[in-house]
Order: C-alpha cells, then structure tokens, then sequence
C-alpha cells in the first residue's frame, strides 16, 4: 500500500489549525506550513534526497509540532506519538513511521540528529535564524512564551536570543550557505537591540 502523504497533509494542517491552543501564537500552522515544511524541502534538494525518503522529510515535517495540541514540553515525543498513531492508516510502513518519528525526535532541542533526515528537519525547523523576517517571527515567539509566562524582560530575551544565535550551527553544509550570511546580520541586529552596556562576551559563552 502506497503512503497517502495528502491524507497525512490534511491531518497535520487539520490538527494545527484546530487543536493547537491560541496561546501557541508562534508554534501555530504558519510555521509548519509556511516556514519548516518548503524550508525542508528546499535544503533535501540541495542534498540531493530522493523521492521515497522526500516523502517521509515532508511528513515528519507536517508532524514535528502536532505535540503542541497537548502541551509544550516534550511536545516531540507526543508528536512522534500521534505520527505513530495515524500513518499505519495512511498507507505508511512501520519502517517508514519508525523513520518519521526518529526524525521528529530530532528537533528536540539541543539538538543532536544522527541522520541526514534528521539534520535536514532540524535546520528546516530553524531556518528562520537566517531569514529577514526573524525579528518579527522571533518577537511572535517572545508572544508566545510571554502568554505562557516564561518570556520575562524583552532586553533579557534580546540577550538570550543573542547567545543562542551565536552558539548555534546548521547541520547541513546546504543551511549553512543558505543562512550564514543571514544569521550573522540577524546577530548584529540582536546586538544593537541589546542596547547601551550591552557587552557581547558575557553572553556568547
């Protein structure tokens, strides 16, 4: 039986919309859908992925945040969990959804993936590090925790975003020449938001 990768599109599209609670303002169906899901496939053409395995990046993509419709933390493994629960239906192998739910498993930060599936979701699902719309994307997510409240000050969160930006590093030589360049100037735009006695040493670790 052939994977059914509209029917598992629909799901995941179906359950971000639905089920995700409003409180999840960045973690939402336009990061999926928008942001991690073209993101991944853009960086499995540069690495030349197949078809068959392009299949199971785009499904554990659409799936990689579905643990959001319960909670957040370890929201990974509670995605793989529901992977795991509905992919049998839909035409999937149990080699394909073991597959799939490595690779979600992936994103859970730190970050470690050991397969190219895994290194391609993971950059895919921080893509937007190198983008030009990082600050506004980055300042939703500050929303986000600041709706469920983890944010504190918006200088300390500057700071904290700073310090992750400068120790983080794309897994894939294809993010890398996509979004180096961006990172950097996202970086230094970080920086001047710091503000005055802001000194970067004490923090890039």
């Amino acid at each position: 039986m052939k994977p059914d990768f509209a029917a598992a599109r629909a799901y995941a599209l179906n359950r971000l919309e639905s089920d995700v609670p409003a409180k999840f303002c960045y973690h939402d169906i336009v990061h999926t859908r928008d942001g991690v899901l073209p993101a991944a496939v853009r960086l499995a053409g540069m690495c030349g992925v197949d078809s068959a395995d392009l299949l199971l990046l785009k499904t554990a993509a659409l799936f990689h945040d579905l643990g959001f419709v319960q909670q957040a933390q370890g929201h990974e493994a509670i995605s793989a969990e529901i992977a795991g629960s509905v992919l049998g239906e839909m035409g999937y192998s149990a080699e394909q959804i073991h597959t799939i739910q490595q690779t979600i498993r992936a994103t859970a930060l730190p970050q470690s993936p050991t397969t190219l599936l895994g290194k391609i979701l993971c950059d895919a699902d921080l893509d937007v590090l190198g983008r030009d719309d990082f600050l506004a994307r980055n300042l939703l997510l500050y929303a986000e925790l600041n709706l469920r409240g983890q944010a504190g000050d918006l200088r300390d969160w500057f700071i904290n975003q700073y310090h992750f930006l400068t120790i983080h590093t794309y897994h894939t030589a294809a993010a890398h020449t996509l979004h180096d360049a961006g990172k950097q100037r996202n970086i230094e735009r970080l920086m001047d938001l710091c503000g005055d006695g802001f000194e970067s040493g004490a923090v890039a670790g």
